[in-house]
């Protein structure tokens, strides 16, 4: 095919359907009119020769021609990114663009709406996309480019990846303002034990001390409840129910609902917060500012701990 009788914006439309699956999404996304990208999807059935993209109630379903094209046009559009990135200094009060941040549940709830708000204030055209990481292989979404930027509890798992510590933290009991477990030294190990507890499904953390610790004493935790983390403060607001967190998370809950905190009755490890991201973007300075502004939220935040060195995080692994 003659490339020269292909518009570079067709690849960026053809992509962007390709990753929502949706002309409204799309359309969204690039910020253009959704006939805009219908006329794009036109005129790029005419260049290949393809229907590309065929409409479904499931919404956008790709041909296979338009599949086996994915791949590539993927990859040298996030090519061509990275190469216009270093050739021109990133001014984040006037750049246009969008990072895409996988975030796990903690920071999702710690993180998300402080960096989305200081974003806005400083870099109003730049678009921070956050996805949950729960279910995404990582690795593999940042070799291709998929992902910008992981905030979560893992390091680098090779070489080819960087990262960098956020903050260490601490896990508490979280309770309703007014649970009688909430008064001073109220939570013994015994009560600690005997409290109807809420094991929150979605964290990911590995909790396996709490029950290592009570066992010590003969002690089992009741578990009552097993449920994801969006239903977790309404659940303890209405209930005796406990749930053990991170002290950050448990911060952002009480918050935001009637909620307290309390230290566990016994000594807890840490938890960190860490950025993962693919060496070939280390020195693309949007991607410096990027790091260099979740950095500065995160460590900065209401009663942040400034950890800098990962040996002061034992469970950083």
């Amino acid at each position: 095919m003659n490339l020269r009788a292909l518009d570079l914006n067709l690849l960026v439309v053809f992509d962007a359907v390709m990753n929502g699956r949706s002309v409204t999404q799309a359309a969204a996304e690039l910020n253009m009119t959704q006939p805009a990208v219908s006329q794009a999807l036109a005129r790029l059935r005419l260049a290949l020769g393809d229907d590309v993209f065929i409409r479904t109630p499931a919404g956008m379903v790709p041909t296979l021609k338009a599949e086996s094209l994915a791949k590539g046009v993927q990859a040298a559009l996030a090519e061509l990114r990275r190469a216009l990135d270093r050739a021109e200094p990133f001014v984040p009060a006037t750049a246009e663009c969008r990072f895409t941040i996988a975030v796990n549940n903690h920071a999702a709830l710690v993180l998300a709406d402080r960096l989305a708000i200081a974003a806005a204030a400083e870099a109003p055209g730049v678009l921070l996309d956050f996805r949950p990481s729960g279910t995404l292989d990582l690795a593999d979404r940042l070799d291709r480019g998929e992902i910008d930027l992981v905030i979560g509890n893992s390091a680098a798992p090779g070489d080819r990846f960087s990262d960098v510590l956020l903050y260490s933290d601490g896990y508490v009991a979280l309770m309703r303002r007014d649970h009688p477990a909430a008064a001073p030294a109220a939570l013994t190990m015994a009560a600690f034990a005997a409290l109807p507890h809420i094991e929150i499904s979605s964290s990911g953390e590995d909790l396996a001390f709490v029950d290592e610790r009570l066992a010590e004493q003969k002690l089992v935790r009741n578990i009552a409840s097993r449920r994801p983390l969006l239903g977790i403060a309404a659940a303890l607001a209405q209930s005796d129910m406990i749930t053990i967190m991170s002290q950050r998370a448990a911060q952002e809950l009480a918050r935001l609902a009637p909620l307290t905190s309390v230290p566990l009755p016994f000594a807890s490890p840490s938890v960190v917060s860490a950025l993962l991201w693919h060496r070939r973007l280390t020195h693309a300075p949007s991607h410096c500012w990027l790091r260099q502004f979740v950095t500065r939220i995160a460590r900065t935040s209401p009663d942040s701990m400034r950890v800098h060195d990962r040996e002061q995080a034992a469970r950083y692994a």
